[in-house]
């Protein structure tokens, strides 16, 4: 036998995201920066802004070179970063902060509801992949049960649950940066009010809708493992190798 026969293929493993790399450039950096160098004594107002906005923007641009695939939360968030610098470098007044900071939630929610309607639902893409679930083996059990429909239910439920997480975040958002951001753009004043918004925005607003996405994760679970009379750990990937 052939030493080409006997190699193993492998398939070759997405690049997983880190969540601290990630909470650096999008968070930490931005905020450290804003706060602390925004002064006429450093950056100033203008440029220590510029500065802040580029590590999640230049994250973002990262992030797809490196999975070479497109995410619709990554875009969306390059396109909040735009919006910011946007909004500030044009001086706009601070409510343009609060309407775009629940503008992208509130999309998101829009978009997910929308997508029920469709042949492609967004959170069925999230949850239910094979990523985390050996979808042949969980789609073969369904369909000897004749069990398509209930699991089709299951999903709109799902999709319902993490919509009300983005509009939870949308809210959050709002009022978040309605009662933070006061001061006007283009001032000292101004930067330290968007890092503070930054730097309360995980807490404040990413926890509750991480809570409720959770819920959601773990509707689904209990759901298929009532419906289909098997345990969910015999459908995870890891244990399903």
């Amino acid at each position: 036998m052939s030493e080409n026969t006997t190699q193993h293929t492998t398939e070759p493993t997405e690049k997983k995201e880190n969540l601290w790399i990630n909470l650096i450039f999008n968070i930490v950096a931005p905020t450290l920066i804003l706060s602390k160098l925004s002064g006429e004594e450093h950056l100033g107002s203008t440029l220590a802004l510029i500065v802040a906005l580029l590590f999640p923007l230049g994250y973002g641009l990262m992030d797809f070179t490196q999975r070479q695939k497109i995410n619709v939360f990554s875009i969306l968030g390059i396109i909040s970063t735009l919006l910011t610098g946007t909004i500030s470098l044009l001086e706009l007044p601070p409510e343009y902060i609060a309407i775009k900071e629940a503008s992208i939630p509130g999309l998101i929610f829009l978009i997910i509801l929308i997508s029920t309607k469709t042949p492609y639902p967004l959170v069925e893409k999230l949850i239910f992949n094979d990523a985390i679930f050996n979808l042949k083996k969980l789609k073969a059990i369904i369909a000897e049960q004749k069990n398509e429909v209930h699991l089709h239910k299951i999903m709109t439920n799902c999709s319902y649950l993490v919509a009300a997480s983005f509009a939870l975040s949308s809210v959050l958002n709002y009022v978040l940066a309605v009662v933070i951001v006061v001061s006007p753009a283009g001032t000292e004043a101004y930067n330290t009010e968007l890092a503070k918004m930054m730097a309360l925005s995980y807490p404040v607003i990413a926890l509750p809708s991480m809570i409720v996405m959770g819920a959601a994760l773990f509707y689904f679970m209990r759901s298929v493992n009532k419906l289909t009379g098997h345990d969910i750990e015999d459908f995870l990937v890891m244990q399903s190798k």
